[in-house]
């Protein structure tokens, strides 16, 4: 009877703390929304507000586990981010004014609070980024004792705490202030798109378009993997949602497990590279360099579709080489996808209108989700009543409390690198290594953001990767935004690149793969992409679109050989299964069509023509005889 008794009370607590979390979840998305369409808040209070919400949320959603004490726990951290943030939202005004002063009871109250935004990464996050915090914030006090190349005098708790909690350098810094607007808002357009199906649409427009083709199956997963990735922020994530669809639809084929989980989770991490969102490191990236957020998705866009031009090659191949065929059974066509689902399509015109008419993406965002829920009840099957609004407000604040929370923690690692000029020191060390060459450093660089953005989600991998190691390209010369989408592109490839791929990891558990076998698979499939990036830093022209057309035209056309050559070299086939001799030549040319200047380009370029013929006359006479 007691034990009934005491497990109809957990039943009743568990119960009270889920009601909790989707009241916060709810109000935190209102408060957005009014700020995003109302009136934005003063920089501290918007992002101590948001922080708040985020801490509460994640520590009712993410309990201890254990009896009471833990509940007593989780309600006393609740209580402590409640105070640590409402302290700096009602005396922001008081604390700009001391000018620096710190009180002593601050020193209390940021203590605590750098512990809750720890504890809460831990929680949502796991305890690799957290653990990075903390030992950045061990080394802004203990840095007389780091080795010497890293060494520097040392702070006091006061000025830590100060530079960490009062000012905007760190927890609430340029990070957090990105997820408290821009971040966010999409984050809860993709919960309203998702509810009014969005989704579906994507997936059947990819089987529409791709379904009937050779491998129809590995193909649907990349366009809808790249469609799905143009609102999504984790490539994660990504696969986790259309893996569930399109991984078993693969194996069915004729896809061995390691092939399916190598395709989704390669097409599902150049969903973050893919615009408008990329990962919400657009947002971010358009803040640090202080540019338009069009100019950054402006430059992404070409980069982004040879990426998927070289996987969609690398399956192409495959399945002529192994006659896979496309999806057997009726295939819906694209007008019936679009006559059915195709309204859903007007938001995310709207958002790309806005944006070209030079409206903030906040604003863009803020309409985006209006004209969703309106347009929604075009269809039946589509319309939103109040509480699947209520349920969307409630799923986006969830979906977005990760990120959030990603962006404190990041701050004691940006803030870190501030105050003790870590960035540069680290920038200095790599330009030595490397002699101040530029293709060393970029290689070092390239290395130092696999290690780096292991394990990381995308928001922090960028502000991480791009603190410690833009100041050295920088100081080659290499302009701001094509050596921050280095970084960025590099970071985001480590959810592929061995030894830490979390994306190839996912996929396999979902396909029931070898996860080493599929890791390395997903490797070879993206081997042209490792190149892609150098093109930032030596064709700008093509990143920038400031070249003229044939400049431009230029440099696309020889990347597209490139990357032909390549998945050719990796598959083995071209109109026939290729001798060794003959799919080994085919490397060379393809890493001449990514070199800089046009001789090695056209060098390239010409030799890659020379070996698909001699592919293709070998071919013909193999059937002549």
């Amino acid at each position: 009877m007691a034990n009934c008794q005491h497990k109809s009370l957990a039943d009743a607590s568990e119960d009270l703390r889920v009601r909790a979390a989707f009241l916060l979840c709810v109000g935190l998305s209102l408060f957005q929304l009014y700020t995003a369409g109302v009136a934005l808040l003063q920089t501290p209070v918007q992002r101590s507000i948001h922080m708040g919400f985020v801490l509460s949320i994640i520590f009712l959603l993410y309990p201890l586990k254990g009896g009471r004490a833990a509940v007593w726990t989780d309600n006393l951290c609740i209580l402590c981010s409640v105070i640590g943030t409402g302290y700096i939202a009602l005396f922001a005004d008081d604390i700009a004014m001391r000018g620096g002063k710190v009180l002593s009871y601050e020193i209390f109250l940021g203590c605590v609070t750098m512990g809750m935004v720890l504890e809460a990464g831990r929680r949502v996050l796991g305890k690799t980024l957290p653990v990075l915090g903390g030992l950045f914030l061990l080394y802004c006090l203990y840095g007389r004792y780091a080795p010497s190349l890293f060494a520097h005098r040392g702070y006091s708790l006061e000025r830590v705490v100060q530079h960490m909690y009062l000012t905007t350098e760190g927890i609430f810094g340029v990070a957090l202030g990105v997820s408290s607007t821009f971040i966010f808002m999409f984050i809860l357009f993709g919960a309203f798109l998702s509810r009014g199906g969005g989704a579906r649409l994507f997936n059947n427009l990819a089987v529409a378009l791709t379904g009937r083709m050779p491998g129809g199956p590995a193909k649907v997963a990349i366009v809808a993997s790249g469609l799905l990735g143009t609102i999504n922020g984790s490539s994660i994530a990504n696969v986790a949602t259309t893996g569930a669809f399109t991984i078993p639809m693969m194996k069915k084929a004729g896809y061995s497990p390691e092939d399916a989980a190598a395709v989704e989770a390669t097409a599902s991490t150049g969903g973050q590279l893919m615009p408008p969102i990329m990962g919400a490191g657009a947002f971010i990236m358009s803040e640090f360099l202080n540019i338009s957020y069009l100019e950054v998705i402006k430059a992404a866009l070409i980069p982004a579709l040879l990426y998927y031009g070289a996987l969609f090659c690398n399956v192409h191949l495959k399945a002529r080489k192994r006659k896979l065929k496309g999806i057997e059974g009726s295939v819906p066509g694209v007008v019936e996808v679009l006559r059915e689902d195709g309204h859903l399509l007007i938001p995310l015109v709207l958002i790309i209108v806005m944006l070209l008419k030079f409206y903030t993406p906040l604003k863009s965002a803020f309409w985006a989700i209006l004209v969703m829920i309106g347009v929604c009840a075009f269809r039946r099957h589509t319309r939103m009543g109040p509480v699947a609004v209520v349920n969307a407000l409630a799923e986006g604040a969830e979906g977005a409390v990760g990120t959030a929370v990603a962006c404190a923690v990041v701050g004691f690692i940006v803030g870190g690198s501030s105050l003790t000029a870590l960035g540069l020191t680290l920038s200095g060390n790599i330009l030595k290594l490397s002699g101040g060459l530029l293709f060393p450093t970029l290689a070092l660089a390239m290395f130092a953001c696999f290690l780096l953005g292991m394990g990381l989600p995308t928001t922090a991998n960028y502000i991480v990767t791009s603190t410690v190691i833009v100041p050295a390209l920088v100081k080659l010369g290499i302009p701001g935004l094509p050596a921050h989408l280095f970084v960025f592109y590099f970071g985001i490839m480590a959810d592929i690149s061995p030894p830490v791929c979390l994306a190839s990891f996912t996929a396999a558990g979902i396909a029931g793969g070898d996860s080493t076998r599929t890791a390395f698979k997903a490797l070879a499939l993206a081997l042209s992409s490792y190149l892609l990036p150098y093109m930032f830093i030596y064709n700008p022209e093509v990143l920038l679109l400031r070249g003229s057309f044939w400049e431009v035209a230029g440099v696309v056309l020889a990347a597209i050989c490139g990357i032909t050559a390549l998945a050719i070299m990796v598959q083995g086939w071209w109109s026939r299964v290729l001798p060794p001799l003959l799919r080994g030549s085919f490397l060379l040319p393809g890493i001449l069509c990514f070199s800089p200047g046009w001789a090695c380009k056209a060098a390239g370029a010409a030799a890659f023509l020379v070996l698909i013929t001699a592919s293709l006359v070998g071919s013909r006479r193999i059937k002549e005889a």
